[in-house]
């Protein structure tokens, strides 16, 4: 019932898409309609052109990420173990923070030139906060009780971390992850439509300037369908995984 519930609004839109498209009140060259878009995407995949779109897009996105991940998490352990490595990178990162990672883009260029290395650059710039930022916090949320166990038990520092501090941050640091993922993948798919020559952006804006508005449909459908995808796929394996020491990392 649930899932009868959830496609209700998405077929409301494609319906009304049609009834606006088979109107003529808009040129099919501003809205094509559903299944001009359709015959698009089965075109795009017949060629090639969309899976391999597809598969730069996600090893860009998935190199950027997994990069941006270890560069927050020791950001967080440096941070959280050292008051003054804290006070001497806390105006930095609070600069660096406040700058769209889009913003970096012709200067990263200008470094880089036009290829993978500016877009993972992106990738890291976009992503790496949302995970340094919960980790830290994360790391910092210890409960005072389980510090008083600490205590008592004379744990070591590595002991205290790995069965007290670690376990109490993984929802925090679980948050960081999902919404970081969201942040790279956005911000990839902005990359690609100024600085690539390959990845669903580029075949946007490709097809922008080939006037193809039913590619570009299909380019941006694509996008919101594997964003959606990874991001439930995500959850669903955290709630498989987790959901039992971490019920709060499972959505209602």
């Amino acid at each position: 019932m649930q899932r009868a519930k959830s496609l209700v609004m998405p077929l409301a839109i494609l319906m009304y898409w049609q009834l606006i498209a088979s109107s003529g009140l808009v040129s099919s060259y501003l809205l094509p309609a559903p299944e001009t878009v359709w015959t698009a995407a089965k075109s795009l995949y017949a060629s090639g052109i969309l899976s391999h779109s597809i598969l730069v897009s996600l090893s860009r996105v998935f190199q950027g990420f997994g990069i941006s991940c270890v560069l927050a998490f020791a950001l967080a352990l440096l941070v959280n173990g050292s008051r003054t490595v804290e006070q001497l990178l806390s105006a930095p990162l609070a600069l660096l923070r406040m700058i769209p990672p889009l913003a970096m883009t012709p200067l990263l260029i200008l470094w880089f030139g036009i290829g993978s290395t500016t877009q993972l650059a992106i990738i890291i710039l976009a992503s790496i906060f949302p995970v340094f930022l919960n980790t830290r916090d994360g790391l910092r949320r210890v409960d005072p009780s389980h510090q008083e166990l600490a205590r008592s038990l004379q744990l070591g520092r590595l002991r205290y971390f790995r069965w007290i501090v670690l376990p109490g941050a993984v929802p925090s640091i679980i948050t960081g992850v999902r919404v970081g993922f969201g942040y790279s993948w956005r911000a990839l798919i902005g990359a690609e439509l100024i600085a690539a020559s390959a990845g669903l952006g580029y075949l946007i804006i490709d097809s922008q300037e080939m006037m193809r508005t039913d590619d570009v449909m299909v380019g941006i459908l694509t996008i919101g369908m594997i964003g959606w995808l990874l991001d439930t796929l995500f959850d669903q394996l955290l709630c498989r995984k987790l959901s039992r020491r971490f019920p709060e990392i499972c959505r209602s």
